[in-house]
């Protein structure tokens, strides 16, 4: 027995030695992501002509390197990791909406923000997902460079693969700042886009139902 607790243990050291080594070698990777991400942000700052060793911009590369990587961290995330043990079995058939989940992205095309709310409904086969689970997926890709189109396409294929419903319908409206603060300039202009998969696609009712509950004011 202390030959099989002995074994156990070198196993046990040799596994946490492992993920040490892996967690040291990813943070070492990151940081050297940050040191590229910084200079480039320097590099830009310059030739805008701005002075990169005033007070006011001492720290800017840093600080701005940091908010992009928050700002794309759902490149570092996938649903399996924030669904795992969220779904379960339930013999539920009905609509499921959840409405008006914020969202903040970036044009893929400019670097601006574009942001606001996603409606998803799905309709259950039998397996339903924890509801703040739909708002994680809406995070993860839209922490990301995006289009709205693609973002919405996305998301919901994201539901669709992990649920496999009947049916999933996917609703974004947004505001996009390169719109707002460049080009057009059309500051009360929004963009509305939508995927319909399964019964929403093929059925007109529930495809009705849907945007008559997202949509009303």
């Amino acid at each position: 027995m202390n030959g099989g607790v002995s074994e156990y243990l070198v196993i046990e050291s040799k596994h946490n030695c492992t993920c040490k080594q892996e967690k040291e070698s990813k943070e070492a990777a990151d940081s050297k992501k940050l040191a590229l991400i910084e200079n480039a942000y320097g590099t830009i700052l310059t030739g805008l002509g701005e002075d990169v060793d005033r007070e006011g911009l001492l720290r800017t590369p840093l600080r701005a390197a940091k908010a992009m990587q928050f700002l794309t961290k759902g490149y570092k995330e996938t649903t399996q990791d924030i669904l795992n043990d969220a779904i379960f079995d339930e013999n539920h058939e009905e609509m499921v909406i959840v409405k008006d989940i914020e969202l903040f992205s970036l044009c893929e095309h400019h670097l601006v923000p574009f942001f606001g709310k996603a409606h998803i409904a799905y309709l259950p086969n039998k397996k339903v997902v924890g509801l703040s689970k739909l708002a994680r997926i809406v995070e993860i890709y839209s922490r990301r460079l995006q289009v709205q189109e693609r973002l919405t396409k996305q998301i919901a294929s994201a539901i669709a693969e992990a649920l496999e419903p009947a049916g999933v319908a996917v609703v974004i409206e947004a505001v996009h700042m390169c719109m707002v603060m460049r080009g057009v300039q059309k500051m009360n202009a929004s963009t509305v886009t939508s995927v319909m998969l399964g019964r929403f696609h093929d059925d007109t009712k529930a495809r009705k139902e849907f945007l008559t509950l997202t949509l009303k004011k």
